[in-house]
């Protein structure tokens, strides 16, 4: 009997330390004992009258794209609808403008990428999340509106977050996460499962072109279009990839590990990566439950050398009192916009010297 309870403790001893080190390890690799120091050389003001403009991309020609969801209302389960609005960023006193105030069908907008043909006719493309489903939603730009052209569905998309178009028709879309349960994308997470993956769409079908990634996030290519970048939000890295030009199946080259939360990737005009992220994880997800709750926001800049060396430094970083959770920023110029998941504002930031 004295022996049994021995060993009954003992298990229960090594199950608690067990448990106890998870939980710490999970908390560790979440960020949430990281210092926060809040910086930022240069000035930014919010600019309000949208809610969660979580996706952010600008024109060469400056009118910035963005897509805006209230996904508190939709964890309500009382969904509004989407919107994607341009902000002239030339115009001395710019406007939010309703790109989609025509669209009739269900419209919760996520990732969306932009394509512009030699033509001048640019299209986008929009990750959707309805009651149905997930889609991707085509427009064309057509006397400052997006006239909607189709919508794309497919039981590959599991859980479509961000895309990057290659042209008129073909794209890459990250799913960040491999299964389509709650207790399975939770497992995914806190277990830190590489079960994820991009699909690739041809025109016409969705072929799987990279697998056994880890909340596979942004994505987006370089500007010749030869290199895809992929940010894995768990992994906490960014994955530079080669496409294979027969099958436009991705070849991993390089990672590089940035110990953060990453979000969706922009390029400047000299093909710098800016990457807005989530510096604590377990903060972000409180944020996401709790509006009061505030998720730091950091926003990184990478600078990808042609011998394969890089250069990261942080630009922004707010204990999220200014914006809660960040999950882009795009450059435009001297101009830095950074937008979050969910706030009712984005920040329009002027870069120091």
């Amino acid at each position: 009997m004295f022996f049994s309870l021995m060993n009954i403790r003992s298990i229960l001893m090594v199950l608690s330390l067990g448990i106890s080190s998870f939980i710490g390890k999970t908390m560790y690799d979440a960020g949430e004992f990281k210092s926060i120091h809040s910086h930022f050389d240069g000035r930014c003001t919010s600019v309000y009258g949208l809610n969660g403009p979580e996706d952010i991309t600008i024109l060469d020609n400056g009118i910035a794209l963005i897509s805006a969801d209230d996904r508190w209302k939709t964890l309500e389960g009382i969904p509004v609808q989407g919107k994607i609005f341009s902000y002239d960023l030339n115009d001395p006193l710019p406007q939010l403008v309703n790109m989609t105030q025509d669209i009739e069908f269900e419209f919760h907008p996520h990732g969306i990428s932009t394509y512009q043909n030699k033509d001048g006719e640019i299209r986008l493309f929009a990750v959707n999340h309805t009651s149905n489903g997930n889609t991707i939603e085509a427009f064309v730009f057509q006397d400052d509106r997006l006239m909607h052209l189709e919508t794309i569905s497919d039981p590959l998309l599991i859980s479509p977050n961000d895309l990057v178009m290659l042209d008129r028709d073909r794209f890459y879309v990250t799913n960040d996460h491999g299964t389509r349960t709650s207790f399975g994308k939770m497992s995914e997470e806190y277990l830190q499962l590489s079960l994820a993956n991009i699909l690739f769409y041809d025109g016409e079908n969705f072929h799987i072109a990279m697998e056994g990634l880890s909340y596979p996030n942004g994505i987006n290519k370089s500007l010749n279009g030869d290199t895809i970048y992929v940010s894995e939000s768990i992994g906490k890295t960014i994955s530079i990839c080669s496409r294979d030009s027969e099958n436009n199946t991705l070849i991993l080259e390089k990672e590089i590990y940035l110990d953060s939360g990453l979000d969706n990737i922009e390029l400047d005009k000299k093909g710098n990566l800016w990457i807005g992220s989530h510096p604590k994880a377990l903060a972000f997800l409180r944020h996401a439950k709790d509006p009061e709750e505030l998720s730091p926001s950091q926003v990184i800049r990478l600078s990808i050398k042609g011998n394969g060396d890089h250069i990261s430094k942080e630009v922004y970083m707010n204990m999220g009192d200014e914006l809660s959770g960040s999950s882009v920023a795009s450059v435009y110029n001297n101009m830095l916009l950074i937008g979050a998941v969910f706030e009712d504002h984005f920040l329009l930031c002027h870069l120091g010297e």
